[in-house]
């Protein structure tokens, strides 16, 4: 369990992998997939992921480059994994629902209030 927390912890591990499930992705698609992200945070969380051999990148000589971005044999057997961690999210989310909408607008106010500090 170490080691896959070490694998999939960062910024946004687990949306590109999941992005990447179904699907080869170009860099700008990827990034416009992902609002709030930087270039700077995607490119390391995409350099990690290949250095572990969870992604393939693959450049075709062109202009401008173009670069494209797959899932490979060893990042797919994480798709069951991120699978299960959705239906309990969704699980989470139906039985706590109030509570977590209480909290989030607790959060909320407190930030509200600092910034006007």
């Amino acid at each position: 369990m170490v080691l896959v927390h070490k694998l999939l912890s960062g910024k946004r591990k687990i949306l590109i992998l999941w992005l990447l499930s179904n699907k080869t992705l170009r860099y700008n698609e990827l990034l416009r997939r992902m609002p709030g992200v930087t270039r700077k945070m995607l490119t390391k969380q995409l350099r990690s992921l290949e250095e572990d051999h969870l992604i393939t990148r693959h450049v075709y000589p062109s202009v401008p480059p173009k670069v494209e971005y797959e899932i490979t044999e060893i990042g797919k057997q994480l798709v069951p994994i991120m699978e299960m961690m959705h239906e309990f999210g969704a699980f989470y989310i139906n039985i706590f629902r109030d509570e977590l909408k209480e909290h989030k607008e607790t959060e909320e106010r407190l930030e509200i209030c600092s910034h006007g500090s």
